[in-house]
């Protein structure tokens, strides 16, 4: 026998059953396993841990004392939030510390579904605060203001508050969610109130990280019962060792750390299927990684597995129960494909037509030895097909079906596989599966696209081991100003490394999981630095923390922690109004004298079409969404109007937001625009008429609508850019190229929002000034400002603007939510190209699967990079689409924007398909929506389409501006696209119209 203190419990809860192990954690691989078992999960979670611990500790020769640790994993608190349960779910006070209106127009919940918002806002406000990414003040607190929100609180009965400050994650000297939280507790010193601050629970991003802390403090209470019933239920099965739960990451959280953060178990079950994997697999995983297949009861995960034995993290945003959140999750794609999942044969109409079936995502996995054929039930499953093609022996009834049947479903069981390890995948090589999961059965021996199959011993409880083998993570990051890079980083690891040991790491032996260097965008002295480490466990030191909680002493007949009641709210409100809308049928208001007024299913429209108009750059348009959404939710007004209706004196600016990427997520809206355009008006002593974006492409499309609304300026927003997509450069308009001199793009007025104002004068000698002066004013204040630029009229408008650009993005996205709608997306290139004009204005050039991607982050902060398309296989193709021409992959260069399209085919033959000023852009094929270059990944299925530019773009100065030659690119512009200009929205449905 091993030493005292090296075994570990793990138990992992999954939606079919509860599986336990315990593990030997001084041998490695399946001799590490002393026994196993698995349980059918009950509704209450805690009588399947504690029934699963019984039997399993039963079975085992080892003397329960010697058990050091109990680690768990489970879904019980994300599966709170999805059934919408107020019963287990509470209301939350938010404060946001976000002076000067800053991300005033993207108030707390803004982006959530109405009825989980209905359950958990319980109130919320903004006051002073908040810090610039670089870790700048950009407000001090307000401590009486602080107080004051405290009594609306109290008064109103909330026990749990969360603070979010603007650039939390890097305010290492104001410490300004702590400082709140601490004036917080003063007045609430005997009302036991839960205070969370959101640095502690997520990173950057503003609205993501502040969503994250939200779910979690809706469900504090409820999880310390949880966790509380999972003492209880240990201390019946005569277990006296820590308690852990398991983490998204594969980590352990302590009991205290759990009930603190429970949102950082939500996805714990995929992860510990990958992490039990590694650990059964040992020194076989390879340099590359593999993939790991879970196949279940009721679904299928799979997941990558990197060289260090962790999951691969989603890159993105998660959604979790219909809100988005910036939480480091597991990168793993889900398939309704289990052991349990119901076969259906579909109607056929002819004798001689082919059988066609259905697979899940019904699944009888809870009850398949009742329902399941081969066990005497009715249903027919595909535990039964692998039955009947006598792959198993399974069961107490033989199952006999058509060798059709059996070919059939097991053709489709592997072509999902096939497909959904395709997309897991890190390069187009065949791969290595690692194969889990208690319905391993399904999986055939061989599979398209991978090496070998690894089925190891004890892959049913791969979960269960991944929570028992798991380890104490820290993490730390800072922003470092200057050269020395290797001293930040010395500084950062160091920081991880108490961070874990705080949390009850053994810092004897640390592993370096991750470690980023890169540096921040706009700021080239600044470097941002992030380092993850993990150790294992102090055992003895959380037993001491554990044993100084009161309530460990639980006695048996505690039957109150196993009672679990349940108050499931009805998802009415589910949807928006403009989600109920017949896209087909929808008309936009317009009034007899043109003006577009705009409604939230126009909103939706023109945000899917200005990211297409973004043609990979211009940043998504969703805060900008959110903010106009929440506009019109306060009863202002919206409107948009036709070049053609302006007065050949009107004065209108054009307005754009500038900046990193990075800012505006974690600092969205502000005032900063609608100051830039005051002190524009008070520098030129003029009176603005109606206000212009530069560039309809991504977010920028939509900024003027903000600045123009019945709540700032009322001023309508001209239909119509200067750019007519995106483009990098702040001479990259039309008016530049029109007028051949830099000044004609100014004056401009740069301002943060926070006080900070610069001109950039007219009467410039040096064209890259400008450009020079923007940057540096832009890092001065923070990495992000808004701008307006010298207004033009009514008549230069007409003659050097590119009109309809607004009616276009209108079109495109409504040709897109249509096929959503109508669930049409495999038809939708050939309707956006009709929407178009027609196949000269428009062209769908190639679909296939990305293989690779180079990005790096220039000093002048432009994302530069290529994009490698491979083309897919007559099996991967879309329903009704052709291959493209003779090219087997294609590569597009990309400067924020896709700059052009090269096909190669087997031969090794180039050829260049398209090049700016042409749009180019990729659609996922799975939504129809644009994918912006910081989306690229590798498996992402895509259509690329072009689209003629504005005429301005194709004239020699054009060119010279926008086209190939003013990206270093070595070659010639060359298309035989025809521009066609877009029909005005305004024109057709204005009363007497064309519509």
């Amino acid at each position: 026998m091993s030493d005292k203190g090296s075994y570990v419990v793990g138990v992992d809860v999954g939606g079919t059953n509860t599986d336990s192990v315990l593990l030997d954690v001084s041998k490695t691989g399946a001799a590490a396993v002393i026994s196993s078992h698995k349980a059918a999960t009950t509704s209450n979670v805690t009588l399947s841990v504690r029934e699963t611990l019984k039997v399993l500790l039963a079975q085992s020769p080892v003397d329960r004392k010697q058990v050091s640790a109990l680690a768990i994993g489970t879904t019980h608190f994300i599966n709170a939030l999805i059934e919408r349960d107020s019963s287990r779910v509470e209301k939350v006070a938010v404060l946001r510390l976000a002076s000067y209106n800053f991300s005033a127009g993207t108030p707390p919940f803004v982006d959530w579904p109405p009825a989980l918002e209905a359950i958990i806002h319980g109130y919320s406000a903004i006051i002073p605060g908040g810090c610039n990414i670089d870790g700048k003040l950009i407000a001090d607190i307000d401590a009486a203001a602080v107080r004051a929100q405290a009594k609306i609180i109290k008064a109103r009965g909330l026990k749990t508050v969360v603070i979010v400050g603007i650039g939390a994650p890097t305010d290492h000297h104001y410490h300004q969610e702590q400082r709140v939280r601490d004036i917080l507790g003063g007045v609430f010193r005997n009302d036991d109130v839960n205070i969370i601050c959101s640095r502690d629970v997520a990173g950057n991003g503003l609205l993501a990280r502040e969503n994250a802390s939200i779910l979690n403090a809706s469900i504090l209470n409820f999880a310390r019962r949880a966790v509380r019933s999972f003492m209880a239920a240990m201390s019946q099965v005569g277990l006296q060792c820590p308690l852990y739960l398991t983490s998204n990451t594969g980590h352990l959280l302590t009991f205290s750390e759990a009930m603190q953060f429970p949102i950082r178990i939500f996805s714990s079950g995929a992860t510990n299927s990958i992490r039990g994997a590694a650990f059964l697999l040992g020194s076989e995983i390879g340099q590359s990684g593999c993939v790991v297949v879970d196949i279940g009861g009721t679904t299928t995960d799979v997941g990558y597995l990197l060289q260090n034995g962790y999951p691969r993290l989603a890159k993105s945003y998660t959604d979790l129960a219909g809100v988005k959140v910036n939480l480091e999750m597991p990168s793993v794609e889900s398939v309704g494909l289990g052991g349990g999942s119901i076969v259906r044969i579909v109607h056929v109409n002819s004798p001689g037509e082919q059988e066609q079936l259905r697979i899940g995502p019904a699944s009888v996995g809870h009850d398949l030895q009742t329902k399941a054929l081969c066990f005497g039930g009715d249903e027919l499953t595909t535990t039964d097909i692998v039955v009947a093609a006598g792959d198993v022996s399974l069961g107490t009834q033989p199952v006999e079906l058509s060798q059709t049947t059996i070919s059939s479903a097991k053709a489709k069981m592997k072509q999902t596989l096939e497909a959904y390890i395709d997309r897991s995948k890190s390069s187009p090589d065949p791969c290595t599966v690692i194969l889990v999961g208690g319905g391993s059965i399904l999986c055939p021996r061989e599979l398209n696209g991978v090496e070998k199959i690894v089925l190891p011993e004890h892959a049913g409880v791969a979960n269960a081991i991944g929570a028992a083998m798991a380890k104490i993570s820290g993490s730390a990051e800072l922003i470092i100003q200057g050269s020395d890079i290797p001293a930040g980083i010395a500084k950062v690891k160091s920081q991880a490394i108490q961070n874990a040991v705080r949390k009850g790491g053994d810092p004897s032996a640390v592993t370096i999981l991750n470690e980023e260097v890169v540096g921040v965008p706009y700021a080239p002295n600044q470097t941002q630095i992030k380092v993850e480490v993990a150790m294992a466990a102090n055992h003895d030191k959380v037993r001491d923390d554990m044993s100084r909680i009161a309530y460990m002493d639980l006695s048996e007949g505690d039957n109150e922690l196993f009672e679990e009641t349940k108050t499931h709210t009805a998802p009415n409100g589910e949807l928006s109004t403009a989600e109920h809308i017949d896209i087909r049928t929808y008309r936009p208001q317009v009034t007899e004298n043109g003006l577009w007024i705009l409604s939230e299913l126009d909103l939706r429209f023109l945000s899917i079409g200005c990211y297409i108009l973004g043609v990979g750059g211009g940043g998504s348009p969703y805060a900008v969404y959110l903010q106009l959404k929440q506009l019109l939710s306060e009863g202002e007004t919206i409107t948009i109007m036709s070049c053609d209706d302006l007065k050949d004196d009107d004065h209108i600016p054009t307005i754009a937001g500038v900046g990193s990427p990075a800012v505006s997520i974690e600092r969205p809206g502000g005032n900063g625009i609608i100051h830039a355009v005051k002190m524009l008006s008070k520098e030129l002593n003029i009176e603005f008429t109606q206000l212009m974006t530069a560039e309809i492409g991504g977010g920028n499309g939509l900024q003027p609508l903000i600045c123009g609304s019945s709540k700032y300026y009322n001023l309508p927003t001209v239909d119509g850019d200067l750019m007519g997509r995106a483009y990098p450069a702040f001479e990259n308009v039309s008016t530049y190229v029109l007028s051949n001199s830099i000044n004609a793009l100014l004056p401009v007025t740069l301002c943060s929002g926070t006080g900070q104002k610069v001109l950039v004068p007219a009467n410039q000698t040096d064209e890259k000034a400008p450009g020079i002066m923007i940057r540096d004013a832009c890092v001065g204040m923070g990495s992000a400002c808004g701008a307006a630029g010298v207004p033009l009229t009514g008549k230069q408008m007409r003659t050097m603007g590119i009109p309809n650009t607004h009616s276009l993005a209108w079109r495109l996205g409504r040709v897109v939510c249509l096929a959503q709608q109508l669930a049409s997306l495999s038809t939708l290139p050939e309707a956006l190209i009709e929407e178009c004009g027609g196949d000269r204005t428009a062209r769908r050039l190639f679909q296939g699967k990305i293989r690779h991607v180079e990005s790096a982050l220039t000093t002048t902060a432009h994302s530069l990079g290529k994009v490698t398309i491979e083309s897919l296989s007559e099996g991967e193709m879309e329903s009704g689409v052709d291959k493209a021409g003779d090219w087997t992959e294609i590569v597009i260069p990309f400067m924020n924007e896709n700059l052009a399209v090269i096909g190669k085919n087997d031969q090794g033959k180039e050829m260049v398909l398209a090049t700016v000023p042409d749009l180019i852009f990729l659609l996922d094929v799975s939504t129809g929506e644009n994918i912006g270059v910081q989306e690229y990944r590798y498996g992402l299925k895509v259509t690329v389409m072009i689209m003629a530019p504005h005429p301005v773009w194709t004239t020699k100065r054009g060119l010279e501006v926008g086209g190939p030659s003013a990206f270093n690119l070595p070659y010639e512009y060359e298309s035989t696209l025809e521009y066609t200009k877009p029909r005005s929205v305004i024109e057709e449905f204005r009363p007497g119209g064309h519509g």
